[in-house]
Formats: C-alpha cells, sequence, structure tokens
C-alpha cells in the first residue's frame, strides 16, 4: 500500500543499540553474511501476508533482511508501554542471513525489538534459531540497532515468501516504478451519439504530481473497456493492470470508495452519475486491496 502515510506504519519502540559496520549502499538481491545452510524454517500460517501486506511493508522499509534469531530477552512491562494484551515485548539479538534488499548497509549482527503474541498457555514462544524475514528500518547513530517498520514486520521466512517478496522488490527499485496516487483531481464523462456510448475520464493525484489517468469506454454491444495511462499521453488502447503488480497495488489500494464531491461534474448530474458508475466498475474490477497485517500509526 505515499511516504509519509507509510512512515505511518512504524510503531513507537524504546531504541536499543548493538555495532554493525559494511559500507552502505543499495541493494537487491542476495548478500550472504554467514554460512547458509538451511535451518527448517517456522511454517507460515495459511493466512499469510497478502500482495497488499508484502508491498506496503518493502515500500515502508530502508532494509528486508533475513535473520536468525540468536537470543530473546522478554522485557519487563515497565519496560514496554503501550503493550497490547496477550502479547510480550521482545529485545532480540539476531544474525543475518542475508540483506534481500537495501537502501542501507547492514552487519552481521543486528538488535531489534519486536511484540509477539503469547500462546495458549500465555506463554512467550521460543524464537531462538527461527530465521525470520524483516522489514526495517535503521536507527540513526545507533549503529547494528534496526527498528522495525510495524508490528507485523517479522515475518517466518521460507523461500515461498522470499519468492513472493522478490517481484514486489524489483518493481519497487526500478527507476521507471509508477507514482504513489494521492487521490482524485478531476474527472469528465461524455455520452456519445449512440444510445449506450460515453467516454469517462479520471485523473488521479500523484505524490511526485506525475499525470495519471483512467479512462473507461462504452459502446453498444460491446463489452466495457478500461485502462490507466501512466504518463501526459492519455492512451485509448490503455489496459487494466495486471493484478498482484505494484501499478495494481497503487490503484487498489489508494482510490477512495467514491468519487469526491469536487470533481468536475458538479453542475451536471448525469455526467456525474455516468461518472460515478464508471468508477464503480473499475474499483470493482480492481478488486479488494486485502489485508492481514493491519498498519498502526
Amino acid at each position: 500500500m505515499q511516504q509519509q502515510v507509510n512512515r505511518n506504519l512504524r510503531p513507537f519502540f524504546k531504541r536499543l543499540t548493538l555495532t554493525f559496520g559494511v559500507a552502505a549502499g543499495l541493494v537487491v538481491g542476495p548478500f550472504p553474511v554467514l554460512g547458509q545452510a538451511p535451518s527448517a524454517p517456522a511454517a507460515i500460517a495459511p493466512a499469510g501476508p497478502t500482495y497488499a501486506d508484502l508491498a506496503s511493508l518493502a515500500e515502508a522499509s530502508d532494509l528486508v533482511i533475513r535473520a536468525k534469531i540468536r537470543k530473546q530477552t522478554v522485557l519487563k512491562p515497565e519496560r514496554a508501554p503501550g503493550l497490547a494484551a496477550g502479547f510480550a515485548r521482545l529485545y532480540i539479538q539476531a544474525d543475518t542471513v542475508a540483506l534481500i534488499a537495501g537502501r542501507s548497509a547492514v552487519g552481521a549482527g543486528l538488535a531489534y525489538l519486536v511484540d509477539v503474541r503469547l500462546d495458549a498457555k500465555g506463554k512467550v514462544p521460543k524464537l531462538k534459531n527461527r530465521e525470520m524475514l524483516l522489514f526495517a528500518d535503521t536507527v540513526a547513530g545507533r549503529p547494528g540497532e534496526v527498528q522495525l517498520v510495524a508490528p507485523g514486520a517479522q515475518l517466518d521466512f521460507t523461500p515461498e515468501l522470499e519468492a513472493r517478496l522478490r517481484p514486489i522488490l524489483t518493481e519497487l527499485y526500478d527507476q521507471s516504478a509508477p507514482a504513489r496516487i494521492t487521490g482524485i483531481s478531476d474527472a469528465l464523462a461524455v455520452p456519445g451519439t449512440l444510445a449506450g456510448e460515453s467516454e469517462t475520464q479520471i485523473f488521479l493525484a500523484t505524490e511526485d504530481r506525475s499525470p495519471v489517468s483512467i479512462t473507461i469506454l462504452r459502446r453498444p454491444g460491446q463489452r466495457v473497456q478500461w485502462g490507466v495511462s501512466w504518463g501526459e499521453i492519455i492512451d485509448s488502447a490503455a489496459r487494466p493492470p495486471s493484478p498482484e503488480t505494484l501499478r495494481w497495488y497503487r490503484l487498489a489500494c489508494a482510490l477512495p470508495a467514491q468519487l469526491p464531491s469536487n470533481a468536475n461534474l458538479a453542475r451536471d448530474p448525469a455526467a456525474r452519475r455516468l461518472a460515478a458508475g464508471d468508477y464503480a466498475f473499475v474499483l470493482a474490477q480492481l478488486g479488494p486491496c486485502e489485508r492481514r497485517i493491519t498498519p498502526t500509526s
């Protein structure tokens, strides 16, 4: 799922310190630090993260790290402000197995805080030797310490999860990555000369002010055609984004539920009804932005 909005995923955790090194750089790909004899990874629950979860976490993170937990320490309640009932806050010391992607460096060891759910007996789960996928930021002035970008930003590592994540990271790090959608700036709807013929254009606002528009064409006896133009030229042959791609995510997880009242249709009720119907059609075609990891401020 805007830089400012994504930064709101960060929990407020007390920051802790450990040492780490390695020259900084932009990385997307394997960055082995330790011997990688695989340990038995914990299985992901059937209701694992969705595409939107992974895209939101990846976009909010400076680092995506595969790590093996070396030691866990349970913090006392007075050192864990804001801890939810049924959870424990752990101070984790881990070894870096690989830097999967990052805008900065990571060293052989790292430390972070994480809230974990207690088991059915009210006990803290034992995480030692388990491999995790971390979505994190560095902490200024505290080398070796990282800060998870959300309470759900520690996931059990599996090769399948990494395989789902890598295409997302590749798109996010690409210089031609689609702009973040911040809303709808305008809409136009024009009926055609034949009954049932019309064209609607919906212009989207973006974080970097680059133009993005949606076109919906209706012709008698034909299926509704729609597509998205990611640039200055409005292409009547533009196609919808493929599901579970970054362009799909930009739209499905950012567009409002309804056209805003300030769209340029207020003086023409018929045009507004036409545009509203076409917009609802687009939202239905995109499908829901399903999340299982709830962002928190």
